[in-house]
């Protein structure tokens, strides 16, 4: 744990997914909305419930109750009509002169005013028997509509991602696109049953309302490249077809996907009903040792890179699959700190991913911007190289000596749990693990999909992602923390990282123009 103060809990983002009405977030400091109380989110009634309830109890006392303060009120003089019989619709009155005198008046007939009021105190009594006697069954149906989450776990998941849906950092569909259909975008059918975990009717089963289309390439052959990257691997080229499969594949179902390049292209796709796509670069071995390159991803609309894939490369070190890597840079190289620099004026997102512990701990000290891990875990729940540890966990946070951050967790069975052990609470002890060092701010889902041949048993695909919400709601998760977990917190940190962008570039600060050391062409 950091030895700093912890920051103290607030509510996360809660935004609600509704067509043809502005997404509203309810942010954690400042907050005019109160903390919800420490018990059970299934046992809590939310503050707007609490408030809708009251109101009704009261309409419903003010229906029984006339509002009278003493018998000669009741009495009708010149300038008033006497109340009149809610049995009886107020037409045939007359003139007014005379209706003190019609048999309409419940004064004329108190045994009717009785049946009325009566009639009113059984049904108003009925719904309080309903309403505090079959809480649960009251809260699963109409729950949602006074601010309640229904108590079985499974249909409070889908009620909080239907308010709030999942934002993935990492799905590698362009990837299976180039290994299965050599990238022809007309073979790919996403309406039907796609090969492993990602098509169109399980996205929306999912609830999911956006995600990163990750552009991955391997890396290149050692051999050929050279010990100073140097030999031509076509990755740049590779890179560009996986943009171009992704960017066809979002115009090929445009009533599904919307290219998204900032956090409210993200929110203006979902109040629209589409799923939001951003694109992510899984490697600075993709860059072609250039940041004229970085630059032409961006303007593609390119809006994170990923440091490292399992190799090293002209930037950064990576972390490698097993441990015992050997440090290239020990951390970032002279050409990787301007790197950042650079993305830092872009608005691009650095993902700290696949790198190793001395280079996520130099990119966040240079980076002015917040940084992401777009699909990694907890090292703490689960002992392997591409997990991230705590000591580097500890520098996200609010203080002044940390960063703003998010940790979407990866889906890997092997970056979960020991052989034959990943499962959905597995995962979700990664999730907590993150959120218990750096709170709940700073932890998302990222889940890899596509990109991995094995899954958790309970998340096998897409679809699946309520399986995870119901289980951290039934460890005591808010509806406010679970709307930050599926989305909330990655807006944020995209839209700090655009306000840096912009804060930048509004002060003149010049593109890079750093070369790398090693070419022999300049």
């Amino acid at each position: 744990m950091s030895g700093g103060s912890k920051e103290p809990p607030v509510k996360q983002s809660w935004w609600r997914r509704k067509v043809g009405q502005k997404l509203a977030s309810v942010t954690g400091t400042g907050s005019n909305h109160p903390a919800e109380p420490s018990s059970t989110p299934s046992s809590r009634l939310s503050e707007a419930g609490k408030a809708a309830r009251n109101a009704l109890a009261l309409a419903a006392v003010q229906s029984i109750i006339p509002a009278t303060s003493s018998d000669n009120d009741n009495m009708p003089t010149a300038n008033t009509r006497p109340e009149i019989c809610p049995l009886f619709s107020p037409h045939d009155q007359g003139n007014g002169h005379d209706v003190g005198q019609q048999n309409s008046s419940c004064d004329a007939d108190p045994k009717k005013r009785g049946v009325v009021w009566g009639l009113l105190t059984l049904l108003f009594a009925a719904a309080l028997v309903l309403m505090l006697g079959f809480e649960d069954k009251v809260a699963d149906t109409f729950g949602p509509w006074l601010g309640l989450l229904p108590r079985d776990p499974a249909l409070a998941a889908i009620y909080i991602l239907d308010n709030a849906p999942v934002i993935d950092g990492h799905i590698d569909l362009p990837i299976l696109v180039r290994s299965q259909y050599r990238n022809n975008v007309t073979a790919v059918d996403l309406e039907q049953p796609m090969p492993r975990h990602v098509d169109i009717p399980r996205l929306r089963k999912g609830k999911v309302g956006a995600f990163f289309w990750s552009t991955y390439i391997r890396c290149g052959d050692p051999i050929i490249e050279g010990k100073d990257f140097l030999g031509a691997t076509w990755r740049v080229r590779d890179t560009l077809e996986q943009i171009d499969v992704s960017k066809l594949l979002i115009a090929k179902y445009p009533d599904t996907f919307r290219l998204a390049l900032t956090a409210d292209d993200v929110e203006s796709a979902i109040t629209g009903g589409k799923i939001a796509s951003l694109l992510g670069v899984e490697g600075g071995h993709q860059l072609g040792n250039s940041l004229a390159t970085l630059r032409q991803y961006h303007d593609l609309g390119v809006r994170y890179v990923t440091l490292t894939h399992t190799c090293h490369n002209a930037f950064a070190d990576s972390c490698g699959f097993e441990p015992g890597m050997i440090p290239l840079h020990n951390g970032l190289s002279k050409l990787g700190v301007t790197l950042i620099q650079e993305m830092n004026r872009l608005g691009v997102l650095v993902d700290l991913s696949h790198t190793s512990d001395a280079t996520a701990k130099h990119a966040i000290r240079v980076s002015k911007a917040p940084v992401i891990w777009s699909h990694s875990s907890a090292r703490a729940v689960h002992n392997v190289p591409r997990n991230v540890p705590d000591d580097v966990l500890e520098l996200i946070g609010k203080d002044r000596d940390q960063t703003d951050a998010v940790v979407m967790v990866n889906f890997a069975p092997f970056f979960v749990a020991e052989p034959g052990k990943a499962d959905v609470k597995a995962v979700a002890d990664h999730v907590e693990h993150i959120a218990n060092v750096t709170s709940k701010l700073h932890v998302g889902i990222g889940s890899d999909f596509d990109g991995i041949k094995d899954v958790p048993a309970g998340l096998e695909d897409v679809s699946k992602y309520p399986a995870l919400i119901a289980e951290l709601y039934r460890r005591g998760w808010t509806k406010y923390e679970l709307g930050g977990l599926t989305g909330g917190n990655l807006l944020r940190v995209l839209r700090k990282a655009e306000q840096i962008a912009h804060e930048l570039q509004a002060a003149g600060t010049p593109p890079k123009f750093d070369v790398y050391d090693k070419r022999v062409d300049l």
